[in-house]
């Protein structure tokens, strides 16, 4: 699918990888609606793309369902939708003072990351499959973001790690299933990020976690997401696939 001049939706588009996303969306000409629950900096991202910025908690389809609507009414409707939005934790399953983690955890972040993740992509495919069909008879392309925790999760990460290997498990059934309507889908699982969440740590953290990537020994930059995040948009063969994006990193347990 060509870019130039389609609606496109990302969810947690207000920083981070989701940002860079939107920004490369709109620098190849879409038309780009920021969704996210921050909608202050959600308008200061849509303002300098030229976009539209949308209040938007994936976990309420109430909430996601106004978003689009507000979307539409702006761009038209939806072919393209980057499903960015998410959360972390880290739990041990026994914690210090010997209680079992907080069940009220996991359930939260398996809600947001895969949960809220479905529920956007459901909603987006029922109205995407209305379109009319374009080249090849495709109505369509979505893309999930999973992580390299999905293969191999680090201590702690139970339920991180459950919910983007949710994600890239219903990957394949998923475009399977929308197969019939032209629409494709995608996954992309990103190592270590120069994110803000990231940035946040210490400088002597991130030059270690940088220091255990391959090649190259750095952290990936989001600019990096985005392309290859536009590149599956353009790549209409691509479909049903998991992309690690990760310099060959593989996680230790620690």
């Amino acid at each position: 699918m060509n870019i130039q001049g389609h609606a496109a939706l990302v969810t947690g588009g207000a920083s981070g990888l989701g940002e860079a996303t939107a920004r490369e969306l709109a620098r190849l000409g879409a038309r780009v609606a920021v969704l996210d629950v921050n909608l202050a900096q959600a308008e200061k991202v849509a303002a300098e793309i030229g976009g539209v910025a949308c209040a938007c908690d994936i976990t309420n389809t109430d909430s996601i369902a106004a978003a689009m609507a507000k979307a539409t009414a702006a761009h038209g409707p939806a072919r393209i939708l980057m499903n960015i939005a998410g959360i972390g934790s880290a739990k041990r399953v026994v914690q210090k003072d010997g209680t079992p983690a907080p069940l009220e955890d996991f359930a939260k972040v398996i809600n947001v990351n895969l949960v809220g993740t479905y529920n956007a992509s459901r909603l987006f495919a029922a109205e995407c499959a209305r379109l009319a069909p374009l080249e090849d008879g495709e109505r369509g392309v979505m893309m999930f973001t999973a992580s390299v925790a999905a293969f191999d999760g680090q201590v702690g990460q139970q339920a991180y790690s459950a919910s983007k290997g949710g994600l890239v498990g219903m990957t394949l059934p998923m475009a399977r299933d929308l197969a019939q309507h032209g629409i494709r889908v995608c996954t992309i699982a990103p190592g270590l990020f120069s994110t803000p969440l990231m940035r946040q740590l210490p400088e002597p953290v991130q030059q270690s976690l940088a220091a255990s990537i391959p090649f190259p020994p750095r952290l990936g930059k989001p600019e990096e997401f985005a392309q290859l995040a536009c590149h599956i948009v353009t790549n209409t063969h691509l479909n049903g696939e998991v992309i690690r994006l990760d310099g060959a990193l593989r996680m230790a347990p620690r």
